[in-house]
């Protein structure tokens, strides 16, 4: 593998698997409750698979600044609170988290977006050599600043995702048209619903984004195919 550094970026510290002439700066951001070097295998994974990466694409993988020492999960992070009771017991109400702003989530899009505009600059790249991906809740949290502006990111991936912030989204989703987009989503997600994920799909698809929808016979992961997909997505943005 490429050299894995460990840097604070912003306010957030992460992992960098850095690159010798970057052409592209990817951002993987964890799900809820895992550690800041979660997506580190995966990649490196894409690293391995598809070679003509190395040397031009450094991925970044920040840590989210929740911490759940609290909450009995030590190594864990969050980029907001969850109810873990109704997250446990399948008990949530999806519909609210279709149509409200999480709490913490303008106070960590702005630490994230500091540590990504700050090593665009370091790196000389423009944000459409950026792709911003994640998975489950870090997928949520790279969607929202893929909208933000002002200009879009050069793609953007999502790993069993989910549609938030609906009023908010719905206005702001047409910076994504024409976009390259890999979603993908298992249906039989027991953590979110195959159907909150098709929401999004949908909303991605009215917004004009050049979507790659995967949906697979599985739960809450990242399948191969979605691996695949992604790996081809950065070699076509470096061709």
């Amino acid at each position: 593998m490429a050299n894995l550094e460990r840097q604070v970026l912003g306010r957030l510290d992460t992992h960098i698997i850095t690159a010798n002439s970057p052409r592209l700066l990817v951002v993987l951001c964890h799900g809820f409750g895992a550690p800041g070097d979660d997506l580190v295998p995966v990649g490196a994974q894409l690293l391995q698979q598809f070679p003509s990466l190395l040397d031009q694409v450094e991925f970044v993988f920040p840590a989210a600044p929740l911490s759940l020492a609290n909450v009995g999960m030590p190594q864990g992070r969050a980029w907001w609170p969850l109810d873990l009771e109704a997250l446990m017991s399948g008990a949530r109400d999806f519909k609210q988290m279709r149509t409200s702003t999480p709490e913490m989530l303008p106070s960590s899009r702005a630490a994230l977006s500091e540590a990504i505009d700050g090593r665009l600059e370091k790196l000389g790249l423009t944000r459409n050599q950026l792709v911003l991906g994640g998975f489950s809740q870090g997928s949520m949290i790279a969607t929202d600043i893929a909208m933000q502006g002002p200009t879009p990111p050069g793609g953007l991936v999502i790993w069993s995702g989910a549609l938030i912030c609906e009023p908010e989204w719905s206005q702001k989703a047409s910076i994504l048209n024409g976009v390259p987009v890999i979603q993908s989503h298992g249906r039989s997600d027991e953590i979110l619903p195959y159907e909150v994920g098709t929401a999004l799909k949908d909303l991605l698809t009215q917004a004009g984004a050049n979507l790659n929808f995967i949906s697979f016979e599985g739960q809450h992961t990242i399948p191969h195919s979605a691996l695949n997909a992604t790996g081809s997505l950065l070699v076509d943005l470096l061709s």
